[in-house]
């Protein structure tokens, strides 16, 4: 398995071609898919205004442009990196900075479009490809490995997706893989400027993303288990590597504790009663999604045959992956197989165990599970580049093998592939409406759309707001204000439509100012999304009879 063989060179191909679609499938049609509320967050943080800025300056009940509204989307010249990073301080100090002060200047140089924004995400990305060779490299000692996890990945469904995102998480992801192919290295090596090396990846790993803490631990037992819980030196300068990169993480920690209640207002939306047979359906899913993925909501309605097949593939894939750790931990030595479950164990259990005990669904969040899927993905890599290039096995077992390894890369080259041409997709959030309500919106000559702020609501209204401009038309203007006040309508609208109206404005509007309300479009689920159209009610004397008309 450490070297390839005559009969593997179809497979060197095979991975080159699989690895140039996957940068394929990373870069392109960059702007289709909805830009929501998460994305728009980081084009603020870019902008160096806060959310607090936005509702203070915009929600006053002016009738704006979508222009004066993205004016907190772009780089603004009196803006600095600083106010980036005060932003995040004052707002949003679970996301650390370095993500954001990397996409600030990115977008000073090359601009602040969509595509622009993400392609910084794309490129980040990238590093996951030498990162997890050299990491197989450490761990197995096997560039066949390397290869095939290489392979995975580049045609993953779930990293070609974040890759896409404007968000952290694709750099999250490489930066875990450098700072576990770092520790190997270290412990392989014994010298300063390793151990040095790995502390600045973690440090680097913290700075991105805080549940690099998790990771961290899972490095600990795994130091820890390796030396027998002993003062060892390699335990002995772990410990300094430690310590160093909490005296460099010192400022960020002292800020995640001053923003405390923040980072408890953002969780508390997910600490609802899950039943548990929904949560094991859930985590069948994710973990398909590793290799497999025709979904584009979260949470479909409608049993379609794709999704079915989907299921059963990841079903398949889950066995498979419960296999290949029964095969790793059979195939491989303690300090491999150890490894990988320690990497996998320290990104699911700080968030399964609460679901479990407390309730919720924190373990089903995608994006905090990235090093669960490296964990499975590198399991599955090492099954499959021992099986399909074993010398040991018949020449049946063998093709069977081979066929299964197809299957996988087809599944993820066709997951791409449909994902590709979508508008929305499950990493989206509760967005998926977005572009069905701007189509309803442009459709009219000369369209109003208001909306209002209001506190303790379950979706982020800003974020919407801005999420929902990226599909509208430029003669769409907007008035936004904050409950309870009521905006005034303006004559010379065409059209006047309430984007998630709070029953406050609805009451209001229908009371104060004599408007019938009528609904265009409502949803549910995974969070709710509502348009309604405003119709002025009048109504006209004639002698003594009272008519009303509907204007």
């Amino acid at each position: 398995m450490h070297h390839w063989t005559p009969s593997s060179i179809k497979w060197r191909f095979l991975i080159v071609v699989l690895l140039v679609l996957g940068l394929f499938f990373r870069f392109v049609n960059l702007d289709r898919k909805v830009y929501w509320f998460d994305e728009t967050y980081t084009s603020l943080r870019i902008s160096g205004y806060r959310d607090r800025q936005v509702v203070e300056q915009v929600f006053d009940g002016r009738v704006i442009s979508i222009e004066d509204l993205h004016k907190y989307q772009r780089v603004n010249p009196e803006k600095s990196v600083i106010n980036t990073v005060q932003s995040l301080v004052k707002e949003d100090p679970h996301h650390p900075p370095l993500y954001y002060i990397i996409a600030r200047i990115w977008a000073g140089w090359f601009g602040d479009s969509v595509a622009i924004v993400r392609s910084l995400s794309v490129i980040l990305s990238l590093v996951l490809f030498p990162s997890i060779y050299w990491l197989c490299l450490e761990l197995f000692a096997s560039p066949l490995v390397g290869w095939i996890t290489v392979a995975l990945i580049a045609i993953s469904p779930f990293h070609v997706l974040y890759a896409q995102e404007a968000r952290q998480y694709g750099w999250w992801s490489a930066t875990l893989l450098l700072a576990s192919a770092a520790l190997l290295r270290a412990m392989r090596l014994k010298t300063k400027l390793s151990w040095g090396i790995y502390a600045a990846a973690i440090v680097v790993g913290l700075y991105t993303y805080i549940f690099t803490s998790f990771v961290a631990l899972g490095h600990a037992s795994y130091v820890a288990i390796i030396e027998r819980f002993r003062l060892t030196k390699v335990s002995v300068a772990y410990l300094l590597a430690s310590l160093a990169v909490i005296i460099a993480y010192l400022p960020w920690i002292l800020v995640l504790i001053a923003g405390a209640l923040q980072i408890e207002d953002t969780t508390v939306q997910v600490r609802r009663a899950v039943p548990l047979l929904r949560l094991a359906k859930a985590w069948v899913t994710r973990t398909g999604y590793a290799f497999v993925d025709f979904q584009p909501y979260s949470e479909a309605t409608n049993l379609t045959p794709l999704l079915f097949f989907q299921f059963v593939l990841a079903l398949c894939a889950l066995f498979l992956f419960i296999y290949s750790l029964y095969f790793l931990c059979r195939n491989s030595p303690k300090s491999v197989w150890l490894f990988s479950l320690t990497l996998i164990a320290s990104s699911v259990l700080p968030l399964l165990l609460p679901d479990l005990i407390f309730g919720g669904s924190l373990s089903t969040n995608n994006r905090y599970l990235s090093p669960y899927f490296l964990g499975v993905q590198l399991s599955v890599a090492f099954l499959l580049a021992n099986r399909i290039n074993s010398s040991s096995l018949k020449n049946w077992q063998r093709t069977m093998w081979q066929l299964i390894t197809l299957v996988v890369f087809s599944s993820g080259l066709l997951s791409c592939v449909i994902s590709s041409q979508a508008v929305v997709w499950w990493n989206k959030g509760g967005t998926y409406h977005i572009p069905e309500i701007a189509q309803i919106i442009n459709q009219a000559q000369k369209p109003l759309v208001v909306s209002d702020h209001r506190t303790n609501y379950q979706n982020n209204v800003v974020g919407e707001i801005m999420s929902l401009t990226y599909r509208l038309d430029p003669k769409v203007k907007l008035q936004l204000v904050v409950q309870p006040n009521i905006p005034k309508i303006p004559k010379g609208f065409s059209d006047v439509f309430l984007f998630n109206p709070s029953d406050t404005l609805r009451n209001g509007l229908e009371k104060e100012q004599n408007y019938r309300i009528e609904p265009l479009y409502e949803r549910q689920q995974p969070l709710p999304a509502s348009l309604w159209k405003l119709r002025k009610v009048k109504t006209v004397s004639h002698v003594n009879n009272n008519v009303t008309h509907v204007a």
